[in-house]
């Protein structure tokens, strides 16, 4: 048994054209879509941004008791250095 399919409909420029706007419908959702997405992302990342200066800020402070240590530790060594010199020059 022989089975007969009508043959496809003919591509007009009409339903070319009616499937070109609808692409460009689709696609112009996207690209909506898409600059939401991005926004959102810019948004995040300020806020990542704006942990890192808080940290910067931290680290900042930490380098400056560093620095306060070690200016100390300094101070400590020549007054210790100082006594052994003038302990064994008198």
């Amino acid at each position: 048994m022989a089975v007969m399919m009508s043959p496809r409909e003919k591509w007009t420029d009409e339903r070319l054209d009616d499937l070109s706007a609808k692409f460009d419908q689709g696609f112009s959702e996207i690209k909506t879509e898409m600059r939401e997405g991005f926004a959102r992302m810019e948004a995040r990342f300020e806020k990542v941004d704006q942990r890192f200066e808080k940290i910067d800020e931290r680290f900042e402070k930490i380098d400056e008791r560093f620095h306060d240590l070690n200016r100390t530790l300094l101070g400590g060594a020549v007054v210790i250095i100082a006594t052994l010199v003038g302990g064994t020059l008198f």
